[in-house]
């Protein structure tokens, strides 16, 4: 990672050319061939990776629990019940299956087993975020990506070894994947011109979207097939994969890295020249706490992270709920129909990101402007199309079409106020995006807990009820953000000479 003095003077060597605009227009022809995309598409294979991990033992679980065994100890394993077959490939698929054990584990020891990945999510994130701004995303977010997969592997060895040794590895892998998903933002500080940062952040971003979609759409064909440890098999496996190109291929500092040309270069460290992107040590948390514009994207954050947990669960529990007691979907076709908003939402994520650039790029809106009315269109949208859902139940294929238009729509707030930290604070982005990952986890704590509750009282208007609160929670962080919401740096995070606290 370079260091301030060493920036500085190659910020002045290139100054003193002027060839910012030559640099640009080589870069721009250039498009998605550049490093820093490159860069942000080994991030979105980062992202796909740690999605499929954290999603993969909700699909995989109901393959690997016995419900029809007598009761015995937590972790004792039968053989998985075949089934008689004439064709000699469901005769291979069976040999498959009989070596995957199943599990009589209760009901409440399935639900520790599953919420004990987020057990390290509300300490981790803070801790992370700031490790990666200190010293650089590079081998903070690759060590998370190695031990992520790498435990990923194990899991199907650690249920045989027994729960508690499953929830440790469970817990450990948790705090991995936290530092994967905080400690990335903080590379875009060096490799992300003003210019093209919502659109970077979003193709980095949207490899959340397309995991969960995988996942989703491959995870119980897999368990059906082949066995449900292959699940944890494969993607692992990728994600290790991934490590390969992740610690040769990424450099904190486009100054540092080998591959890139010397336009590409130029061109990014003349749009970050006014930018003081210097990590400190200290952190000015009382003018923090005093800040209504990180008060308001701290809100934002928590109000559309309610209806993200709501709508496109963090793992794969209300919407796949919502299709198959509600639209009375089987099992095959509620995974898939539950990929679909996904998919749409990967792709909406990175054409969303590509408008927010063209419009600042061209002139035509402010920053702050974009910021505010993408958020605007990622939240009222949605949360009508939503209140709307329980009266056109009766449809199945508009139901659907509604809730791929909230997952398309709410993808706007990705370069809203999901990236809006970027813009305020550059030096303490990986400790503000370690703040918000709390705000999120919050969030997710709070809104299945209701969604269940509403649910439990009538499966069918409990939904109703549901999508009432989420937009009125989301609406209400709207019109906060919309009042206080600001795309400046801010005062307490320019370099200054004042104690921190």
């Amino acid at each position: 990672m370079s260091t301030g003095p060493d920036v500085k003077a190659t910020v002045g060597d290139i100054s003193n050319d002027g060839n910012l605009n030559m640099a640009q227009e080589e870069c721009s022809r250039k498009g998605f061939c550049s490093v820093r995309h490159g860069l942000a598409l080994i991030l979105q294979l980062c992202n796909f990776s740690i999605y499929t991990q954290q999603m993969n033992l909700s699909i995989a679980i109901p393959a690997m629990v016995n419900n029809t065994a007598p009761p015995s100890q937590p972790n004792a394993s039968t053989e998985w019940p075949s089934t008689d077959s004439q064709d000699y490939w469901n005769e291979t698929l069976k040999e498959f299956k009989a070596m995957a054990p199943a599990y009589d584990w209760s009901p409440e020891i399935q639900g520790i087993i599953l919420s004990s990945l987020n057990y390290g999510s509300f300490l981790a994130p803070i801790p992370s975020g700031y490790v990666a701004g200190i010293f650089g995303a590079k081998y903070v977010v690759g060590a998370g990506l190695f031990i992520s997969s790498f435990l990923t592997l194990f899991i199907p060895l650690a249920a045989n070894a027994g729960v508690a040794l499953l929830i440790v590895l469970r817990i450990v892998q948790g705090i991995a994947q936290v530092m994967v998903l905080t400690g990335q933002y903080s590379i875009w500080v060096k490799w992300a011109p003003p210019l093209e940062r919502s659109q970077l952040t979003t193709i980095a971003g949207s490899g959340s979207m397309l995991g969960s979609f995988i996942v989703l759409l491959v995870g119980g064909l897999l368990c059906q097939t082949i066995g449900w440890p292959y699940v944890f098999y494969i993607f692992g496996g990728i994600g290790c994969a991934c490590c390969l190109l992740w610690f040769p291929l990424i450099y904190d500092d486009p100054v540092n890295h080998p591959f890139i040309s010397a336009a590409e270069k130029r061109y990014i460290v003349c749009s970050l020249a006014q930018q003081d992107c210097s990590p400190g040590w200290s952190l000015p948390i009382r003018a923090m706490i005093k800040s209504l514009p990180l008060w308001a994207i701290l809100i934002s954050y928590f109000c559309e992270y309610w209806l993200f947990y709501t709508i496109m669960a963090y793992t794969p529990t209300y919407t796949p709920t919502y299709i198959s007691s509600v639209l009375q979907a089987n099992l095959r076709d509620s995974g898939i129909l539950s990929a679909l908003p996904f998919v749409v939402g990967c792709i909406c994520i990175i054409l969303g990101g590509l408008l927010a650039d063209f419009l600042l790029s061209r002139k035509i809106l402010r920053l702050i402007t974009i910021r505010k009315l993408f958020t605007a269109i990622g939240v009222l949208f949605p949360s009508v199309i939503l209140v709307s859902l329980p009266w056109v139940r009766s449809s199945h294929s508009m139901t659907m079409t509604f809730l791929v238009l909230s997952s398309a729509i709410s993808s706007f707030c990705e370069s809203g106020a999901l990236v809006n930290f970027l813009d305020i604070a550059p030096r303490y982005t990986g400790f503000l995006k370690g703040l918000l990952q709390v705000f999120a986890h919050i969030a997710g704590a709070i809104s299945p807990t209701a969604a269940g509750f509403f649910i439990s009282q009538d499966s069918e208007f409990g939904w109703r009820n549901v999508f009432l609160l989420s937009a009125a929670v989301n609406i209400s962080g709207l019109v906060f953000y919309l009042i206080f919401g600001r795309a400046d740096v801010q005062d307490w995070a320019k370099e200054q000479t004042f104690t921190h606290l």
